[in-house]
């Protein structure tokens, strides 16, 4: 068994993003700037944005944060996407889910411009993925293809079961395993909670990709040996620790890990991939190589 180690892979790409900026800086050209709009003062988002606040500066991106009030409107929100949008000097925007309820999620996304979206949610760049053109793709997805990419994961050919549907994780998975080339040509069989017989299809997998959000889902009696088993979920909860809590993933990682070829741990195996591969997006737009 190899774990998947997605913190010291991040840190590796961090240090090639950080020497392309350094090239386009000493061309005469200014560094990737990258923005987020947070609403409110959710715990989790706010430590997510303040990590990836944190990631910019390590390799020289600029980041700016747009913060509003739980009670913004609608309006208020477009307007400033509108102005993002404008912004030459404005390479990526992002919108820190989930918004309010009074707010619609998708009116705001739908109104980032498709080339400042680097988080792949518009649905111009989702359309994109599905035929296998140039388009910005989730982090998270992304993350895990270069997981398998720099481990040298064989996917062809391979029967692989994604645990999850959501647009952000599931559905992209899917289909970018799905793509002809390196990292797809798989069979992909798409699971979620109305599917009968999970454990009977998980057994066939010799890739499990786990985002159902529910923690310890995948038990060992569900994998078979020698499985590839990324796991994206992250959850916390309650320990006797001295914050209080503990992270876990939708994998029974201590009795499903003895099983597997290959899987990434929770907390440092996704996570961490799926926040270098926002900046490696937003890199792409100032270089103008999507």
């Amino acid at each position: 068994m190899e774990i998947l180690d997605g913190k010291t892979t991040a840190e590796s790409i961090k240090q090639e993003i950080a020497a392309q900026v350094q090239s386009l800086i000493a061309a005469g050209r200014r560094p990737p700037h990258l923005a987020a709009i947070l609403v409110g003062n959710d715990g989790a988002s706010e430590t997510y944005v303040g990590h990836k606040e944190r990631d910019c500066h390590q390799v020289g991106i600029t980041s700016t944060i747009f913060r509003f009030d739980a009670s913004v409107t609608e309006q208020e929100l477009l307007q400033t996407v509108t102005q993002i949008n404008a912004n030459p000097s404005i390479d990526g925007l992002i919108i820190q889910l989930p918004l309010p309820k009074h707010i619609d999620d998708q009116l705001i996304i739908e109104a980032i411009n498709p080339a400042k979206d680097v988080d792949g949610f518009h649905p111009v760049n989702v359309g994109k993925i599905m035929l296998g053109l140039p388009a910005f793709i989730p982090a998270t997805p992304d993350g895990v293809i270069e997981l398998l990419k720099r481990y040298n994961i064989q996917t062809k050919g391979k029967h692989c079961v994604v645990l999850g549907r959501s647009n952000i994780v599931g559905r992209p998975m899917a289909n970018l395993l799905l793509h002809k080339g390196p990292q797809g040509d798989c069979t992909v069989t798409v699971c979620h909670s109305y599917t009968p017989n999970i454990k009977e299809i998980c057994l066939e997998a010799d890739i499990i990709i786990a985002a159902l959000g529910v923690p310890r889902f995948l038990k060992a009696d569900m994998v078979k040996e020698g499985a590839v088993v990324i796991d994206v979920g992250i959850t916390r909860l309650p320990a006797d620790t001295k914050s209080g809590f503990c992270l876990v993933g939708d994998v029974d990682f201590e009795h499903v890990a003895p099983k597997c070829s290959y899987i990434t741990p929770v907390p440092g195996g996704v996570g961490p991939m799926t926040r270098v591969l926002l900046l490696k997006n937003t890199l792409r737009v100032a270089q103008n190589t999507l």
